[in-house]
């Protein structure tokens, strides 16, 4: 997968979205980066996602606002107890609480808008469908559905150049991901996972997301270099 020009890379600020820009960039594409200050709870990504379009020269970084907390539904977004100290088997089963309705349709459905303005034939998304924890719009076939409704629903669609929605960390495990972000310089200290931190941005080390991630570090045999609370 190399290629030259433009693409647009969802960038959250956290593991598995900044490994996707070093891959993104790596393969020789022009990344402009997006975020979305959602009216998530863990806001703190927001900054976490600039400092890493920083660090990595992205072409442009752009942070949009919507507010999805006027819907709810989601720990994320309402009044809702993050759960912690789920084990594997329970994160494997159902959707969790954590799923924020159509989030990835809205996210992609932006990153569309722009990729055409960009002529960008390529949208960068780090989802992952084994250490997904659940979540719908992460599996195959949503993407595959996406990219057919891009083809549909855009003037670049119809006349032949539609998007590729490039998904390069669908298949792998969080060691794997890690690892090679690792290859590809990617600095861990500047991402944050953590659905529920605290003000000072420092990991509760017991959501999902905190789970995964650690676990991940554990099994490549490297330090994760963010802040846990209750840590030394």
């Amino acid at each position: 997968m190399r290629a030259d020009g433009p693409a647009v890379v969802l960038l959250s600020g956290g593991l598995d979205s900044t490994t996707t820009l070093a891959i993104a960039q790596d393969a020789g594409f022009a990344a402009h980066a997006l975020t979305f200050r959602y009216g998530q709870r863990h806001a703190h990504e927001v900054e976490a996602a600039r400092s890493i379009a920083q660090r990595a020269g992205v072409a442009r970084h752009v942070v949009l606002d919507i507010d999805l907390r006027v819907f709810g539904g989601s720990a994320l977004t309402a009044d809702i107890d993050v759960p912690k100290g789920r084990a594997p088997e329970q994160m494997d089963t159902g959707v969790p609480i954590t799923y924020v309705p159509a989030r990835n349709t809205i996210f992609l459905s932006y990153a569309l808008a722009w990729a055409e303005t960009l002529a960008a034939r390529d949208i960068f998304i780090g989802v992952n469908a084994i250490d997904y924890s659940g979540y719908p719009d992460c599996r195959p076939e949503y993407i595959a559905a996406f990219e057919a409704l891009a083809a549909l629903a855009t003037r670049a669609g119809v006349e032949g150049r539609g998007v590729r929605i490039q998904t390069p960390l669908l298949r792998w495990t969080k060691a794997q991901i890690i690892l090679r972000g690792l290859e590809l310089g990617v600095d861990y200290g500047l991402t944050t996972s953590c659905y529920d931190p605290d003000e000072t941005g420092a990991a509760c080390g017991a959501c999902d997301a905190c789970l995964l991630r650690r676990r991940g570090f554990a099994d490549v045999g490297a330090a994760d270099p963010i802040r846990y609370r209750g840590a030394d």
